[in-house]
């Protein structure tokens, strides 16, 4: 099994040999069952056991975070919910709303509907002491209820995200004699990004002399961890020198210590004036051995440079 160390004829292994079957010009995605710390979209993969803390003890994290859909389905159920909770109050309160059938939840619930969005129609109005304090608490309570939905809905499109692309593979190709680490990454959005910077971390499993086992994290150099503006793409390279925790490892020992390679960009929007945070991770089977990317520049007819993201993923094998 050649080593990284090996700058003269570098074998293929038996691993990246089942990497590059099937690869073709397109890398895919290895599905597998090795550790994956960050998944596709950057978010932890770790599951939290034996805590049990509710979700809903900090609701307003979760209001940020959930999808666009759930978020308007809980606020659908619960203003469903709240104005079906003061129905019932006011049927308790018996006969107390004037033009509304007694005993009828609809007509009270549509009541409670126009009291918390202070519509007022004026068919049905409170008849009595009990109805009108009932009105009085929805009525602030509608107030605030707008004012939180309407808070966290701002804060939800206010909130800056990232949209940068990641190559689905890394790959490990000469770079000037020096075998060198290498994956691609791009700003998908027409603006700029000022003061990216990249950090590229080396995550596997270590076991100590007592014989315990350890996460371990250990920072790669890169050639270019910083640029002030960030508008097209990125080729980060990490040189596997003597340097490098990569040095003297085979694709084999990688595997077996679940390493990962974990990608975090960060970087002011020139838009909203907001830093954004961008994350990746690739496990050793989506890291190609003897593998270039492809040229994604491209001339088009009237002379001018273009980029091409159909060729953003593609590979090439060569003989290193």
């Amino acid at each position: 099994m050649s080593r990284f160390r090996n700058r003269s004829a570098h074998p293929e292994s038996e691993f990246s040999r089942q990497e590059s079957q099937g690869q073709g010009d397109s890398a895919r995605r290895v599905s597998g069952s090795a550790k994956r710390t960050l998944n596709a979209q950057g978010r932890p993969n770790i599951l939290q056991v034996g805590m049990r803390q509710s979700p809903w003890q900090d609701l307003y994290y979760l209001m940020l975070t959930i999808p666009w859909v759930w978020f308007f389905v809980l606020t659908v159920l619960m203003y469903v919910g709240t104005n079906g909770c003061f129905a019932i109050v006011y049927l308790i309160g018996g006969n107390n709303l004037t033009n509304a059938q007694p005993g009828s939840f609809w007509d009270a619930f549509f009541f409670s509907v126009q009291t918390m969005a202070t519509i007022g129609y004026g068919a049905i109005a409170p008849s009595n002491f009990y109805a009108n304090v009932v009105v009085s608490v929805e009525a602030m309570l509608g107030l605030l209820g707008v004012a939180v939905v309407t808070g966290l809905t701002f804060a939800r499109l206010a909130r800056p995200t990232a949209r940068v692309l990641f190559s689905r593979v890394a790959v490990i190709a000469p770079y000037n004699g020096v075998p060198t680490l290498m994956f691609r990454t791009a700003n998908r959005r027409g603006n700029q990004i000022l003061e990216a910077r990249l950090w590229l971390s080396l995550v596997r499993d270590e076991v100590t002399e007592e014989g315990y086992t350890m996460r371990r994290f250990y920072d790669l150099k890169l050639s270019r961890e910083h640029t002030p503006v960030f508008s097209l793409t990125w080729t980060a390279m990490h040189p596997i020198d003597a340097d490098s925790p990569l040095y003297g490892m085979t694709s084999d020992e990688l595997s077996r210590d679940n390493t990962e390679i974990v990608v975090s960009l960060m970087g002011i929007d020139e838009t909203v004036a907001q830093t954004i945070h961008a994350r990746y991770s690739y496990i050793i089977r989506e890291v190609l051995w003897n593998h270039r990317f492809r040229d994604i520049f491209v001339d088009t007819l009237d002379s001018k440079r273009a980029i091409d993201f159909t060729r953003f993923h593609d590979t090439f094998e060569i003989e290193f």
